[in-house]
């Protein structure tokens, strides 16, 4: 089952609800935000409908991130986004440093209103040479730090900005279209071992496969806890926060995507991404309308 967050046909307001076997029921919370305001053992508790069911192909999804959640990004939490890293900066052993250290690199990666989910598209910057995705296990924690779910997280990043300088991470990671999530979201006690799951991607482009890879949540170098821990222990999250955990699949740096490319992203017992890709801020401007009306998402086929 997931949590997910969805808008019935002719509905202004958006419901939380429990998605199994191709059916939607409400849950009773209005809001996500106000679903991980609960402790850990008071969600799996009430984690029970409290309305009829709807088969799910008759509502619209939505990210399931709202209010004051906010996404979060770690890095280099793999050895291969260290390797990727290194290969495309200037400032190499910038990275080659995080790797070890004892504080992990963490960046706001998102407010809720920009997120984008399944279907949607992503973007990459217009003034950005070389983008690509990164297939993320993302991890769902409520105000209280406790991890109480799981989903997928497509972490956009343009490596030709970034490479130029370690200090211009914010710009090739956070804008309009950067920042993509499943649907839904698995409760945590449904994932018996977080740290050992597959995570596969894939780039169709002509409807020919441009870029696939493959990694393992276990190539991990930081527990999930660990990396939980660090984002909330100088930071209040009334609302919860999601913490996308890191990627361990990098394309060679003579890969980029290209607008009509779409990404197709699996996390084994989570979930699964796909969202076409565009290109500038312009193909994105529908976020804007989308915060106030949900019934203005677009999603793309």
């Amino acid at each position: 089952m997931e949590i997910v967050r969805y808008l019935e046909a002719g509905a202004a307001t958006p419901r939380v609800g429990l998605r199994r076997d191709g059916r939607v029921a409400p849950l009773p919370w209005n809001s996500i935000g106000e679903l991980l305001r609960e402790s850990a053992d008071t969600l799996r508790e009430r984690l029970t409908p409290s309305g009829p069911e709807v088969d799910a192909a008759a509502v619209t999804f939505l990210p399931p991130v709202d209010g004051r959640t906010e996404v979060w990004a770690a890095g280099v939490t793999y050895e291969r986004s260290r390797s990727g890293r290194v290969e495309e900066s200037t400032e190499a052993s910038v990275y080659e440093k995080v790797y070890d250290a004892e504080r992990p690199e963490i960046f706001l990666k998102a407010v809720a209103w920009r997120v984008v989910t399944d279907g949607e598209p992503v973007a990459v910057r217009a003034d950005s040479r070389v983008d690509v995705p990164e297939a993320e296990l993302a991890v769902v924690a409520n105000r209280f730090g406790e991890i109480v779910g799981y989903t997928v997280c497509n972490d956009m990043s343009s490596r030709n900005i970034e490479g130029e300088n370690p200090l211009y991470i914010p710009q090739a990671k956070i804008y309009s279209g950067s920042c993509a999530i499943a649907t839904g979201i698995r409760p945590a006690w449904e994932v018996p071992d977080a740290g050992d799951l597959a995570i596969t991607i894939k780039v169709v482009r002509d409807g020919a496969v441009a870029f696939e890879g493959e990694t393992s949540t276990s190539r991990l170098h930081r527990s999930l806890e660990e990396l939980v821990a660090a984002l909330f222990e100088p930071t209040d999250f009334p609302d919860g926060a999601i913490l996308s955990t890191g990627t361990g699949i990098v394309p060679e740096l003579s890969f980029t995507l290209v607008e009509g490319d779409r990404v197709e992203i699996d996390i084994a017992q989570v979930g699964t991404l796909a969202n076409p890709v565009v290109r500038g801020r312009e193909a994105m401007l529908w976020l804007v309308e989308a915060a106030d009306r949900p019934d203005a998402r677009k999603v793309l086929s």
